[in-house]
């Protein structure tokens, strides 16, 4: 009997740890209707942006990220007792009816549209100029249960329209808007290197029945043109909150001196190719990565002084930490290179 009783035993333990360990797995990989954000890294930039023929400098400049992620169980209970962790309601997050996948390469492409920025707010701001080539229309969204759904994805280039290369995406809504509903458009495009083709039927909006389209929403995609040649290596970085940064570096490369000043700096802020730096998410994350980073100084977006401002929230969080990294109310392109222009040499 005692033998039974042990095999029993042991047989309840077995089945006991199976059930907690389905358990464990099934919640790592259930996902909850939240994303969560953490604090990421702080990055140089020195080995990520190269200016042929740049200056090098003796400090640093440093982009900040944020870690952003879909929550499952674990995660979500982490956020709710660590400090400086998020949680964020999809809707918070994604674009109406937009998937994780479109929600990726709509961030993906706006890196790629604050690194056009950045580049030439640094290069007139040398004195250099700046020219545009136009690529085609790159396809941001696909809206489902209309023509394009299942025929042309996120990331896709269109660059021909009925045999005709149009010169921004604005002349390609002009067109299509002058058709009826029934009437077929001919897109030549590039998906992974390779050249399609596919004939879409128009047809109205569900939401707007007077208006008529292939239901996509798209930007232009097109190429910077600069001497000396520039190259940003984001890999799958995303979003446009590293613009501003990029600017500062680009600038101290294609310029005489050293803005560093021998320091190690971080920042974040989108940036306007008027030089304007607006502001970002998770501005209390990215002090906590530049503080663990090293980083003497940090440049945050201003935002005119509003009470709300990333950089009002960056000092609350500065002073929560104790860090002794110097926070910088900055509102333009021109601001930071005052600014870093005056410091002293370390």
């Amino acid at each position: 009997m005692e033998g039974v009783e042990n095999a029993m035993r042991k047989k309840l333990y077995i089945g006991s740890a199976l059930i907690v360990a389905i358990f464990f797995i099934w919640g790592m990989f259930y996902s909850l209707p939240y994303y969560v954000s953490k604090p990421g890294m702080a990055k140089e930039l020195g080995p990520i942006i190269m200016v042929d023929g740049g200056d090098k400098d003796k400090g640093n400049f440093m982009l900040t990220t944020v870690r952003m992620g879909r929550a499952n169980i674990y995660s979500y209970l982490e956020a709710k007792i660590r400090n400086y962790e998020e949680l964020y309601p999809l809707d918070m997050i994604l674009n109406k009816k937009e998937t994780e996948e479109e929600y990726n390469a709509r961030q993906l492409h706006l890196m790629a549209g604050s690194k056009l920025n950045a580049i030439e707010v640094a290069y007139r701001k040398a004195g250099l100029p700046v020219n545009y080539k136009y690529k085609g229309i790159y396809v941001m969204q696909v809206i489902p249960e209309m023509p394009a759904d299942g025929k042309l994805s996120t990331g896709d280039r269109i660059f021909k329209v009925d045999g005709q290369q149009l010169p921004s995406s604005e002349k390609f809504i002009d067109y299509v808007s002058k058709k009826q509903a029934g009437d077929k458009v001919k897109l030549t495009y590039l998906r992974n290197k390779s050249t399609k083709t596919v004939t879409l039927e128009l047809q109205p909006f569900k939401e707007n029945p007077q208006k008529v389209g292939i239901g996509i929403s798209l930007v232009d995609d097109k190429e910077i043109v600069v001497n000396p040649k520039v190259k940003v290596k984001t890999d799958e970085i995303g979003g446009p909150s590293a613009g501003f940064m990029f600017s500062l570096e680009i600038y101290n490369q294609l310029t005489e001196g050293d803005l560093t000043k021998g320091y190690q700096i971080a920042g974040t802020g989108t940036i306007d190719v008027d030089g304007t730096v607006g502001p970002i998410g998770g501005i209390e994350q990215k002090i906590v990565a530049a503080d663990k980073a090293g980083a003497e100084y940090f440049l945050a977006p201003n935002e005119k002084g509003i009470k709300n401002s990333n950089y009002r929230d960056a000092v609350k969080t500065a002073r929560d930490i104790k860090t002794k990294m110097k926070i910088v109310p900055i509102d333009t392109f021109d601001d930071a290179v005052r600014y870093l222009e005056k410091l002293k040499g370390k």
